[in-house]
């Protein structure tokens, strides 16, 4: 990303933002204060260089009357853009030093005024009063900015964890095919791959959001939210299952040749598909219960980590909790969830991606994938061979489609430059789906790259 890129979610905020800031402005209020204290950070933020801290962004949605739940989700989207910057964590770690400073600087403060008030000066009686009432304002700014860059410190890290247990996951995996059977997601700590420790419940709570989970594991391993497979024995599709390799466990001879061994595994494969269902369901709804608790109580800090910890457990609970959250009036908090999820690892984005298409939600699919697109191509190599895998093809074709669509066609040829025998053909076919023109343009690219002969 150049200095000069400004992400689509900073510009969504941002554009967001100038209307509620005009609406402030007309209002009179903190605005004014704002701009007098700090015109030039303010501009920046109205620019969309920088982010405008939350709690600055509640005044001014307090001024207007309006609510904050709009604009949440699009600062969310916009925090977790701005903070994957190179060097966003270590800024956003100089930045909370920073108000740690001030915080300590506000309470000595308070502390000061409050001696002076004990026995005041008549005259200076209002002045000391005016003081004391800013600097509680200053604390409750400093305090509130310390928590929400500590909030986005912790999603960094557990967005590396989830990075870092993804690559090993995949190493375990070429080192002995088929040894194990997968998990149906990483684990958000990268240290522990032996076996799981005896399952317990994983502590709530904003100071242990982003703890490693030493419970181990997934759930149970039944097929997820795919329908129950349609032959005998035939081999559990979905994300869950990615990557399985070696053949089909059932027989190859037709229906006739094992009559007792189909009707035991069909029951039993339906049976484990509706219990999966049913605790992907209880799952679901007793997160966003808990989300509306601590959101009613005003913790919304760890009520948004709750929220993140759903893309570290299974994914094939992950389209109930979206249907749950629609029930509940939060689709913005299903769209933040997605935003999130189009930066994992290319093997867990696909694993998402696949255990959205399985549940029919292909709309969600898409658009995990479409935002997706901007990390680099052997990444995105990464995920369409993590799709085809899983027998996602629908979904990789989708994905080089829109690829094609915002990308140029010479970062097509790289993209396929790092598997001809993967890529090539699935561009090709995405390129002729799209328009002749498009074809034209990824053959000449190809040619020019090297990677088509001519």
């Amino acid at each position: 990303m150049t200095a000069t890129h400004i992400p689509t979610e900073m510009a969504d905020f941002t554009h967001w933002l100038g209307g509620l800031a005009a609406r402030a402005q007309a209002s009179g209020g903190w605005w004014a204060v704002f701009a007098k204290r700090d015109p030039d950070g303010l501009r920046a933020c109205l620019d969309g260089t920088e982010l405008l801290p939350w709690d600055v962004v509640e005044s001014l949605l307090r001024d207007a009357g309006e609510a904050p739940e709009p604009g949440r989700g699009l600062y969310e989207a916009a925090a977790l853009a701005h903070d994957r910057r190179p060097g966003g964590a270590d800024a956003l770690a100089a930045r909370r030093e920073l108000m740690e400073r001030e915080r300590r600087h506000a309470e000595t403060r308070l502390r000061e005024l409050g001696r002076r008030l004990g026995t005041p000066d008549p005259g200076e009686a209002a002045r000391l009063e005016h003081d004391l009432a800013w600097t509680r304002d200053d604390l409750a700014r400093a305090t509130a900015r310390i928590a929400d860059l500590g909030e986005r410190l912790g999603r960094l890290e557990r967005l590396g964890r989830l990075g870092r247990a993804d690559r090993g996951d995949r190493g375990d995996r070429g080192a002995a095919p088929g040894a194990e059977e997968p998990t149906s997601a990483p684990a958000p700590a990268a240290s522990a791959p032996a076996a799981p420790a005896p399952e317990r419940r994983r502590p709530r709570g904003a100071r242990y959001a982003w703890a490693d989970d030493a419970s181990g594991g997934p759930e149970p391993r039944p097929v997820p939210d795919a329908p129950a497979p349609p032959a005998a024995g035939a081999e559990p599709r979905g994300a869950r299952f990615r990557f399985k390799p070696g053949p089909r466990t059932g027989p190859a001879a037709p229906p006739a040749t094992a009559p007792a061994s189909m009707s035991a595994s069909a029951p039993a494969s339906a049976a484990a598909s509706a219990g999966a269902g049913e605790e992907a369901a209880r799952a679901a709804a007793n997160a966003v219960y808990a989300i509306q608790r601590l959101r009613a109580q005003g913790r919304t800090g760890e009520a948004h980590a709750l929220l993140f910890e759903a893309l570290a457990g299974p994914v094939g609970r992950l389209p109930a909790l979206a249907g749950e959250l629609h029930r509940a009036g939060l689709g913005a908090d299903w769209a933040i969830l997605l935003w999130e999820a189009a930066s994992l690892p290319p093997g867990h984005l696909a694993a998402v991606a696949g255990a959205l298409a399985d549940a029919g939600r292909a709309d969600d699919c898409e658009q995990l994938l479409r935002q997706g697109l901007a990390r680099p191509v052997e990444e995105l190599a990464g995920a369409v061979a993590a799709l085809v895998a899983e027998h996602h093809d629908h979904e990789a074709h989708a994905l080089l489609t829109a690829f094609l669509r915002v990308r140029t066609p010479e970062e097509a040829a790289r993209l396929a430059a790092v598997d001809p025998a993967l890529l090539m053909p699935r561009l090709g076919a995405a390129a002729r789906a799209l328009s002749p023109a498009d074809d034209r343009a990824l053959r000449h690219a190809l040619r020019v790259g090297g990677v088509l002969g001519t």
